[in-house]
């Protein structure tokens, strides 16, 4: 479900405050933190979850199925002290 873009005022120390339905779809809530940046002049705001889940999707693209990245970092370690 979409929100359609709101006005709202920025208030005394550049505080932005979200409309409620907007926390909602981002699923984010008092005390929150957020991740913000500027994407092509606009400001950006996503929910850390949601940041997390995307960089994991972007990930699995390039993992092939089936392996385990700590069990290969482990191993990897494992032979460096070898080494050592």
């Amino acid at each position: 479900m979409q929100v359609e873009a709101q006005r709202v005022k920025i208030v005394d120390g550049g505080k932005l405050v979200i409309p409620a339905s907007m926390r909602r779809q981002l699923g984010i809530g008092t005390g929150d933190t957020v991740l913000v940046d500027v994407d092509n002049g606009e400001l950006r705001v996503r929910s850390v979850t949601r940041a997390i889940e995307r960089a994991r999707a972007i990930l699995r693209k390039h993992i092939p199925e089936g392996t385990g990245l700590a069990d290969e970092l482990i191993a990897d370690r494992r032979r460096e002290a070898e080494r050592e």
